[in-house]
């Protein structure tokens, strides 16, 4: 019984011995390493690390969660509802400059109007105060003079033309400030009011509307 103890404690510490080493062996190579990285240059060992992926907010009518989102690029279509947004919108809080895409769209969608964002922001341009959007035909020059705004509303413009919607204005195809009220409202359902902005559809609707 002697004999088998004895032989334990021999095995046990035949097996804390090389720890021990290893222990001295692996100072000297954490040693080693951490005068190699030394040499690097920050901005090398910058661009090898791994940014962990930001968490994205949650969707809300907010000036946080559109300034949250990255700059945006797109095609035409994209383009001109940015620049209406701007130019109609840009004042408005951001819940009111989503309502103000919606129309653009639901005026896409539309029997009634062009099948296209560039089509229906240009309709009646060239007749001086008979288009469709003020802005493309009052003639004063479409300069962005407001950078921070135009890119707020080109990240709104970007998130519903990507199906960010929630039907704000009841299938609006028509609005107007609450500074007017033309004789055309009468004759259309009023279906919102957000800011400065009142919001109609024709009074008989159809699939195409």
């Amino acid at each position: 019984m002697l004999k088998i103890l004895c032989g334990l404690a021999l095995a046990a510490l035949s097996f804390v011995a090389p720890v021990s080493a290893s222990e001295g062996s692996l100072r000297d190579a954490f040693d080693r390493e951490q005068s190699s990285l030394a040499s690097i240059p920050r901005s090398r060992i910058r661009s090898l690390v791994v940014q962990p992926e930001s968490h994205k907010a949650a969707f809300s009518f907010s000036k946080g969660w559109v300034d949250s989102q990255p700059l945006p690029e797109g095609d035409a279509e994209w383009r001109c509802l940015t620049e209406a947004l701007y130019f109609e919108a840009r004042g408005e809080t951001v819940r009111g400059q989503f309502a103000v895409a919606e129309v653009i769209l639901n005026r896409v969608k539309s029997a009634r109007f062009p099948d296209s964002v560039c089509g229906v922001i240009r309709q009646g341009t060239g007749k001086r105060f008979q288009c469709q959007f003020t802005y493309t035909c009052d003639g004063y020059s479409d300069t962005i003079r407001e950078r921070a705004a135009y890119e707020r509303v080109a990240k709104v413009a970007r998130a519903i033309l990507d199906g960010v919607n929630h039907n704000l204005t009841g299938g609006a195809t028509h609005y107007h400030t609450t500074a007017v009220r033309p004789r055309w409202s009468s004759t259309y359902t009023r279906t919102a009011k957000i800011g400065v902005h009142v919001f109609y559809r024709h009074k008989f609707r159809t699939a195409s509307n």
